[in-house]
């Protein structure tokens, strides 16, 4: 499923397309981070993922917004 987001992040028809694309990608990343912190008991992982949980989140808001204002809409 990874291989198939990242075709559609590179090769999206639309700036909506890939930055969902991108957005489930990230969404991974933070749950394989996740799980890597409980199953090696390191708690660093978890602050790795939150911290790439909110670039991830402010990244879609900044992409979104200029996306509307170039006058498209999302």
């Amino acid at each position: 499923m990874a291989i198939a987001m990242f075709y559609r992040a590179v090769a999206g028809p639309t700036t909506q397309d890939r930055l969902l694309a991108v957005n489930v990608l990230g969404t991974n990343t933070v749950v394989i981070l996740a799980l890597l912190a409980a199953g090696l008991d390191q708690a660093w992982f978890l602050d790795v993922a939150l911290i790439y949980a909110l670039l991830n989140f402010l990244m879609s808001i900044a992409i979104s917004k200029f996306t509307v204002d170039r006058g498209g809409v999302l």
